[in-house]
């Protein structure tokens, strides 16, 4: 399948738009007039850096407001395009875009329009131009992708064509179902978008809020497979009009850009192996090179969290408060150290140089503890989530699908006889690694010891915080790689604005991971590594165990100081749940809190945090799924308080 982008999708000048899309993958791209009038670069020259980038010039886009209008404005409007097409012949492009009128067409009658864009055509000829014809979505009459596939239809010139663009038509919400009488030879263009579901003007959606293929709300796949049943085989390309795109980095942008439709193709591909039967009966015209890709199925679960940090002494005490056991030093690596409890494992790893050599001792259990600070939250501390390891069916298919998908493969030593884990750099600079496994205790664990362990403990979820900019980045990035499915996203208060949050689970939810972001946050700045500003991009790992109340017990002996929750918030809950005195009393003395719905019940406490990282316990009772959404502010507003008492 031909890729291809529009230089409206991406930050930067047009020559450095050229250069990322060419560097992403992209076969070509589609010239938005802006870009090329502000370049001082000529027509010939730009044409001249797309060639030597292999980059194909497919479309020339927009020409606007040229139908339904009276003989004088058609007559200049002709001259207008005659111009263009001799631009386009500067540069040797082919394909014009031609939106419906919006401005200034005051004649609402088929046969002047499809006079005129006959004229058009006959123009067009004289310059081998091909003229796309496109319905806006708010154009003044011609808004239906239908109604312009009549005119050009009823046009029936050779250089007059119609483009698809999915945010027109789905955001209309026209059936769907006419598109197979369009022969695909006479879809000129398809332009791809998807969209969150918003209840606003379709202008100002479109303007703002278009986002990739798979980051959206609208089923692409269905779109893609429909136009691909026509026989078109032309360019699939990326139109995007988004605030945060044309500030995100350039050669990032182009890269999710590639990714999403990669994982579309695939999915189209797989869709119409699922469908054999339409291709045996002849129905299915599909003429597009649909390139699959590695299957994967959802993780199992999750093998290991990696924290990274230059506070070992808060962090792995706060980790024994928990309940977790040590295990080990790796056997290879001294700066890297092993902890459990039950099926949840936390690798703790420290930066490598002689002052942070570990302090050897013959009782493993205090071994971490030779370096302290203060039990208390740690904001100048280098400590942050380095990864995530899931168990998946099949490792080598999940990395070879990982890296068709423009991924980054992360670097990593090791021995000969140690198990061999690869994985990927995220979006947002964490790590993701890929192991064999179903929840058992994988066979890297034998390099660091044996420590047994039976208790009904394991990382229930992990509550991700997102750069600003690329937060729909991150839900193609875990939507395209793992197979998660993206929840409705929502709001949450805090006392620096509302956060928001988007829940990636797996359908049985052995994988819950909250992706959040507040709106302080810079917009490409990584929470990952030494000298980012990790501490304003708290995130934390929640441990599931059968006893909150033990769990709490145990953890107040070892010293634990747990986030204070206030009096009001007991208050409030006995008059929203009718909860026994001393159930209400027992969440009070040990700062738990509580939500409960239909399913079940929720019972929580959190820790204070080290860096950007810190910890929540939690027990579900019966089926509840949720993540104590309600409580989120109290946790959000205790937070701010100890950050700014500190």
């Amino acid at each position: 399948m031909r890729t291809s982008i529009a230089t409206v999708c991406l930050s930067g000048t047009l020559e450095e738009k050229l250069q990322a899309a060419a560097t992403a993958g992209f076969d070509g791209v589609e010239i938005f007039e802006q870009d090329l009038i502000v370049s001082p670069n000529s027509p010939e020259a730009t044409a001249s850096l797309a060639a030597e980038l292999g980059l194909s010039l497919d479309l020339y886009q927009p020409f606007r407001d040229f139908e339904g209008v009276d003989e004088k404005q058609f007559a200049a409007n002709l001259a207008r395009a005659e111009a263009k097409f001799q631009l386009m012949k500067r540069m040797g492009m082919t394909t014009i875009l031609l939106c419906s009128n919006v401005a200034t067409a005051t004649i609402d009658d088929d046969e002047v329009m499809v006079d005129q864009l006959r004229r058009l055509g006959d123009l067009a000829e004289r310059y081998g131009i091909n003229v796309a014809y496109e319905a806006l979505a708010w154009g003044r009459f011609v808004s239906e992708y239908d109604r312009a596939w009549d005119l050009v239809k009823a046009v029936d010139h050779p250089r007059i064509g119609t483009c698809l663009d999915s945010f027109h038509i789905l955001s209309r919400g026209t059936d769907l179902s006419r598109i197979a009488e369009i022969p695909g030879e006479k879809i000129f263009f398809l332009q791809l978008a998807d969209a969150p579901a918003l209840s606003m003007d379709v202008l100002s959606w479109s303007r703002h809020h278009r986002v990739f293929p798979g980051e959206g709300s609208w089923d692409l796949t269905d779109f893609l497979a429909r136009v691909a049943g026509t026989g078109y085989s032309g360019p699939v390309s990326l139109e995007v009009f988004n605030d945060s795109f044309r500030q995100a980095d350039t050669q990032r942008t182009a890269v999710d850009g590639l990714r999403s439709l990669r994982w579309l193709e695939a999915n189209v591909s797989a869709a119409r192996e699922g469908n054999a039967s339409s291709a045996r009966t002849g129905r299915d015209r599909v003429r597009l090179d649909l390139q699959p890709l590695p299957q994967v199925a959802q993780p199992r679960g999750i093998d290991y969290v990696e924290l990274n940090t230059d506070d070992l002494g808060a962090l792995t005490r706060q980790i024994h408060q928990l309940g977790f056991r040590f295990v080990g030093f790796h056997r290879t690596k001294p700066h890297v150290q092993l902890w459990r409890r039950g099926q949840a494992r936390i690798v703790v790893t420290e930066p490598t140089g002689p002052e942070n050599a570990p302090i050897e001792t013959s009782d493993k259990s205090t071994v971490a503890f030779a370096v302290s600070t203060p039990d208390a939250d740690s904001t100048a501390s280098e400590t942050y989530l380095r990864g995530i390891g899931f168990a998946v069916a099949d490792a080598d298919a999940a990395m070879e699908r990982a890296l068709l998908l423009s991924t980054t493969e992360v670097p990593r030593e090791q021995a000969h006889d140690e198990k061999v884990l690869r994985g990927v750099f995220a979006p947002d600079g964490s790590e993701v690694f890929f192991g064999d496994g179903d929840g058992e205790d994988p066979q890297w664990t034998d390099e660091f010891g044996t420590v047994p362990d039976d208790r009904q403990s394991a990382i229930d979820h992990i509550n991700l915080a997102q750069p600003a900019h690329h937060y729909d980045e991150a839900v193609l990035f875990y939507t395209s790689l793992l197979a998660l499915t993206a929840l409705p996203s929502q709001d949450v208060p805090s006392p620096s604005g509302l956060v928001r949050s988007q829940v990636m689970s797996s359908a049985d939810g052995a994988v819950r991971m909250p992706l959040n972001v507040s709106p302080d946050h810079s917009p490409n700045a990584l929470s990952r590594g030494a000298g980012s500003s990790a501490a304003t991009y708290p995130e934390h790992v929640a441990i599931a165990c059968d006893d909150i109340f033990t769990a709490a017990t145990t953890a107040v002996a070892r010293g634990l100081k747990f986030l204070a929750v206030p009096q009001n918030y007991y208050e409030d809950l006995a008059a929203r749940f009718d909860l026994a005195p001393e159930l209400l009393d027992r969440l009070r003395e040990h700062n738990i809190l509580y939500d409960r719905d239909d399913r079940g019940e929720f019972l929580h406490f959190y820790t204070s945090t080290i860096g950007s990282v810190f910890f929540e316990m939690v027990e579900r009772r019966t089926g509840y799924r949720g993540f104590g959404a309600p409580n989120a502010p109290v946790r959000l507003a205790a937070q701010h308080r100890r950050n700014t008492e500190s």
